[in-house]
């Protein structure tokens, strides 16, 4: 061998040996993995996903989101993952605060997380910025801010805000002679008389009374007594007063009352009930989230305040056999954590947004790597995906957006119409129980 064959073979054995070495040293130290691939901290066989919701703040609280979510991770890994992907779920208090949503969407592209899911915040801006930098989807969120029906990265699997309250807003005018909104003084609750009234004008009803209050207000008797009046005046079609007990011509005799204050909504009524000397009891209102199971349990089940109260959802009522899985899923994996309430909206919109992420990555081949980017091209791609019967089919292609103004992500408008009886939130009866809201929003201004 001549000496420049020597030199050559001597300089292709010590690179052999150079690579091998720095190939050793990145197993080592984890270098090497995409950012939001599926090579975060597990391996490549590990999916990392974040759920974040405010927890321990003074205004709405939903710790039962990432509770669920947990408890979703130690039920599919006890599977065997999910087509054999390892999931693991990180968690973060969005602390109902614009920095604290940042903060975890900051967190989720810092873990290398393929989707943010079923996660619940009113700062949509704050955090969808660093997701979409990444390219890391946003999946079932709970549906409170309006940009998650317009963020090309978010896909709700429910109608969010607006369609809960154009609900509210047909379910009250079918019955009320007039009609009064107490919501909250915030971004997020400026557009909810808008979608309320679209409810209303649909039934041929006036626009409702707009009254605001403080979001973490802990005094509510200046609004309590302005509802009572609003709700008390001359009714809209047929002139006669609420309270004189003959209605107008249309039938409609009771004055109506919705609150939507999250968790300060049985403050309100509190104040409300104390307002009320005259005892006139015009028919109370909220929506899902608002007014749960839990909280008519808590005051008294049947003889809870809450008696006969109308309530706004997007899913069958809780004691539905469609939620039995869930159930169980709660039953066997969440460990005794008490704020996973099977009939609270929080766990049950983190369920069926992990069972979208699920279903698609099952649309996956077993050896393809998965990313954000590649997860948002499949779901906008993607045929519809079922949630065993718990959301119609739900599709993010071009061809299944809706038009409605401001809110182009929406896919899903369905509602359900429920009241509280014997302690119990049941299907209302009589009418229809369950209503697509689309074409009730899509003639509605824009609110957003």
């Amino acid at each position: 061998m001549t000496n420049r064959r020597c030199a050559a073979a001597l300089s292709r054995t010590l690179l052999a040996r150079t690579t091998a070495m720095a190939m050793g040293a990145c197993l080592v130290v984890g270098c090497g993995v995409l950012p939001g691939g599926s090579g975060g901290p597990g391996g490549a066989d590990t999916l990392t996903v974040m759920t974040f919701a405010p927890q321990d703040s003074t205004a709405t609280n939903m710790p039962g989101m990432p509770g669920m979510a947990k408890a979703y991770e130690r039920w599919v890994n006890s599977k065997g993952g999910i087509n054999g992907r390892k999931l693991r779920v990180l968690t973060c208090n969005e602390r109902n605060t614009a920095t604290g949503a940042a903060d975890c969407a900051r967190k989720a592209v810092a873990e290398k997380a393929v989707a943010v899911i079923g996660s619940y915040s009113q700062h949509g801006r704050a955090f969808l910025a660093p997701l979409e930098a990444e390219g890391i989807p946003f999946i079932g969120g709970y549906g409170v801010s309006s940009v998650e029906f317009q963020s090309p990265l978010s896909f709700p699997v429910n109608g969010g805000q607006p369609v809960l309250m154009a609900g509210a807003g047909h379910q009250l005018g079918r019955t009320c002679a007039k009609v009064a909104l107490v919501r909250p003084d915030t971004l997020a609750g400026d557009s909810m008389p808008i979608q309320l009234n679209a409810g209303l004008k649909a039934n041929q009803m006036p626009e409702a009374s707009d009254i605001r209050a403080a979001e973490d207000s802990a005094e509510f008797s200046v609004q309590a007594n302005e509802a009572l009046a609003a709700s008390s005046g001359t009714s809209g079609k047929g002139g006669a007063s609420a309270k004189d007990g003959k209605g107008g011509k249309d039938g409609k005799e009771k004055g109506c009352v919705a609150a939507v204050l999250g968790a300060r909504t049985e403050t309100f009524f509190d104040a409300f009930r104390r307002a009320d000397s005259d005892n006139r009891k015009p028919q109370v209102s909220s929506v899902l989230g608002s007014v749960s199971q839990a909280l008519v349990d808590r005051t008294g089940g049947k003889e809870s305040p809450f008696e006969g109260a109308f309530v706004t959802s997007w899913y069958p009522v809780s004691a539905d056999p469609l939620w039995t899985q869930m159930r169980n899923v709660i039953s066997d994996h969440a460990f005794g954590d008490n704020a996973v309430d099977p009939d609270d909206s929080g766990a049950q919109t983190t369920w069926i947004a992990y069972t979208v992420f699920s279903e698609i990555v099952k649309r996956f081949k077993e050896d393809e790597d998965i990313t954000g980017r590649v997860l948002t091209r499949k779901l906008n791609q993607s045929d519809p995906v079922k949630t065993g019967g718990l959301t119609p089919d739900l599709s993010w292609r071009y061809q299944d957006m809706r038009a409605v103004a401001g809110f182009p992500r929406m896919v899903n408008g369905r509602v359900t119409f429920q009241v509280v009886q014997q302690g119990r939130l049941v299907a209302q009866p009589g009418g229809e129980s369950s209503m697509d809201m689309t074409k009730t929003l899509e003639q509605a201004p824009r609110s957003s």
